[in-house]
């Protein structure tokens, strides 16, 4: 008993400290970039990234932390996390860095303290259900946030304290109480009874790695999957969600299924995973035509292109089994705390070469020399990443698969089960709880039509902290019949995977459509409305520089059809792209053409534009003027209509919400 009830607490501990570590590191990327976003460059605060490498301290040190040592790392993960979602941007940065730094010398230090314990197979059977239960709670967080972390969202940071505070009291419990043995620094060449080669470790490390990767990156906010494909995310999230339990479940009642697995069919089952999430995201990746003359031109969706979609979910799994077998194969090898130091330093710079790899892949335009190259490569990070993981897979050896008798339930935890049960059923609840409730406008709205465009900084507000909130305050104060956001960057690792366009969406029992997939590398474009959007679809524009696009859809009210258009374009609103906007808008009636253009009213491209549309500030305010203390020639932020249209109101909003205005618009029906 007294056993069982110490797997219990090294399962709650390791399970909360692999939550945190998943949620530090979305925050500590995303404010680096936010910090970026701000001067649109790289900028010296990118040099904290350096802290993922902390794990190369432990080859300096003679004795390995172990004991209350040990416990006082995981206590660093557990105060930065409660505490980073309370500071600014900056402050977050380094407080969310100090945890992932604790963070990446608490596992490897754990590691070595269990290589002096003889039973690997439960060490690693624990880590392998406890980081299983911090992927399900991280899409259970994730799904109740309507695409945000609940547990970041106001009150309900009790959340993380109530989970810290849980894993406090266990930590002590769960962590190995031997002391750490000091060794000369010669130890290294002097004859031990087993030496553990380093290119195995390093390679099982990096394998590590690989897995972290592919979880912070996607699985632990299946909204990602979702947003690369477009596919349903109550279906996505089902079948993951199946796959994830049937695995730890499993694995709970038929141990031996392990013994049965050799290492060809982990390997086959490694490159099926691999192949189907490189095809998943190929198949969504948009392929440019060389020439403006291509443009604008929207990508066909064929029904074949989700076939490896839910395959890959199905065989996600391998992703734990992985981990699983690599901590056991790392803990038998009883490698030297100074190689498993280095080893793990590599396998930390091969998550930021991947973390900087996949921001490069939208931000290419503004990273000098190597930038370019990642344009149109959003899929090839996800390849070398799943090979890094399948080349790890070959160290280990057949005999790290066996399990020297059918456990079952007897010595499995049973309680973690229980759990993960609950989690199953509430995560599969959330889509269901947090959905907008969605009907038409009261009668009093009838007679105008309230069009907002706004630019909101992928959440940010102008001097560059997160601000989604407020935004969505303003919204609420406003309250709109159609909505146009631009920047609203969706279920990227630059935002930390949250979702705004479905947090808005559900917050304000609305419709959306969030336009260019993001496995395009275009910057985020959406449209809300409380009317059902018919017919939407993304048109890509020509671009030598970031990539753009435009929305189109239609909205019927009162049986009357509204052709309405968002769209971010490039820096100084290139003439070629605003030309391709307006082919798409030749000879459309009620036309609602909205977004960031990017350029002022005395350019060509504006007296383009309002040769065809009239600009509906304008209309309101004909002289330029809307008051003293509001600028006209700043304006690049815009609402065309078709000649005709009555508008009732027009203002411009300015405040420290976002770095635009938000242009609110009543136009008269």
């Amino acid at each position: 008993m007294k056993l069982l009830h110490l797997r219990y607490s090294t399962i709650i501990v390791c399970s909360v400290l692999f939550l945190f570590f998943f949620q530090l590191i979305a925050d500590f990327i995303g404010s680096i970039y936010a910090i970026g976003l701000l001067s649109t460059s790289l900028t010296p605060e990118v040099a904290s990234a350096l802290l993922l490498l902390s794990p190369i301290i432990l080859v300096f040190f003679r004795k390995v932390p172990s004991g209350k040592l040990l416990a006082l790392l995981g206590a660093l993960v557990l105060l930065s996390r409660v505490v980073e979602v309370m500071l600014d941007t900056r402050g977050r940065m380094f407080i969310s860095g100090l945890g992932v730094a604790s963070f990446m010398i608490f596992l490897p230090s754990l590691l070595w303290n269990h290589q002096k314990e003889s039973d690997s197979q439960t060490h690693s059977q624990n880590l392998g259900v406890s980081l299983a239960l911090s992927v399900l709670l991280s899409i259970l967080l994730r799904t109740l946030g309507s695409g945000v972390d609940l547990s970041i969202a106001g009150g309900f940071q009790a959340i993380g304290w109530a989970l810290a505070l849980l894993t406090g009291v266990f930590l002590l419990r769960a962590i190995p109480t031997s002391t750490g043995t000091s060794q000369p620094a010669s130890s290294f060449d002097q004859p031990v009874i087993h030496r553990a080669q380093p290119w195995k470790i390093i390679g099982l490390s990096l394998g590590m790695a690989a897995v972290f990767v592919l979880l912070y990156f996607a699985f632990t906010s299946p909204t990602v999957i979702a947003r690369w494909t477009g596919a349903s995310y109550p279906l996505i999230l089902t079948v993951l969600l199946l796959a994830l339990g049937a695995f730890v479940v499993g694995l709970a009642w038929k141990p031996l299924l392990l013994a049965r697995l050799n290492s060809n069919l982990l390997l086959a089952w490694n490159a099926l995973f691999v192949l189907c999430l490189t095809l998943t995201i190929l198949a969504h990746q948009v392929h440019y035509p060389p020439t403006p003359a291509g443009y604008p031109f929207s990508p066909d969706s064929m029904p074949f292109h989700e076939i490896p979609l839910f395959l890959m979910l199905l065989l996600a799994p391998v992703i734990l089994l992985d981990f699983t077998l690599f901590s056991r194969a790392i803990i038998s090898e009883k490698p030297s705390h100074r190689l498993l130091g280095g080893s793990f330093a590599l396998a930390s710079f091969l998550i930021l070469l991947m973390s900087f790899a996949q921001v490069f892949t939208t931000v290419y335009d503004y990273i000098p020399v190597v930038g370019p190259f990642f344009r149109d490569k959003f899929w090839l990070v996800f390849l070398v990443d799943g090979v890094v993981l399948g080349l790890s897979v070959l160290l280990v050896r057949k005999n790290k698969f066996g399990i020297a008798e059918e456990r079952g339930l007897g010595s499995f935890p049973l309680l973690p089960v229980v759990f993960m049960a609950f989690i199953f059923v509430a995560t599969l609840s959330g889509p269901l709880l947090t959905a907008p409730m969605l009907s038409a406008p009261s009668e009093s709205r009838v007679a105008t039509l309230r069009v907002i465009t706004y630019n909101i900084q992928q959440g940010y507000s102008q001097d560059g902290q997160i601000n989604f909130d407020s935004q969505l305050s303003l919204l609420r104060e406003t309250n709109p019949d159609v909505i146009g956001l631009q920047e609203c960057d969706t279920a990227r690792i630059a935002g930390g995977n949250i979702d705004i366009v479905r947090y808005f969406a559900n917050q304000l029992d609305m419709y959306s459509y969030y336009g260019p997939s993001t496995v395009a590398g275009t910057f985020g474009i959406a449209l809300l409305s409380r009317y059902p959007i018919h017919n939407p679809r993304t048109f890509y524009l020509y671009s030598v520089g970031e990539q753009t696009a435009i929305i189109s859809a239609q909205l019927v009210i009162n049986g009357e059809t509204y052709n309405v258009y968002v769209t971010h374009l490039g820096n100084d609103g290139p003439i070629i792209q605003q030309e391709q906007v307006l082919q798409l808008v030749q000879g459309q009636e009620n036309v609602l053409l909205m977004g960031d253009f990017n350029f002022r009213s005395e350019t060509d491209q504006y007296r383009l534009t309002t040769a065809a549309l009239s600009d509906a500030w304008l209309l309101r305010w004909p002289q330029g003027i809307q008051s003293q203390e509001f600028d006209s020639s700043d304006r690049i932020d815009y609402l065309y209509v078709s000649p005709g249209m009555k508008i009732v109101e027009s203002q411009y909003l300015a405040g420290p919400q976002s770095d635009h205005p938000a242009l609110v618009t009543d136009i008269g029906r």
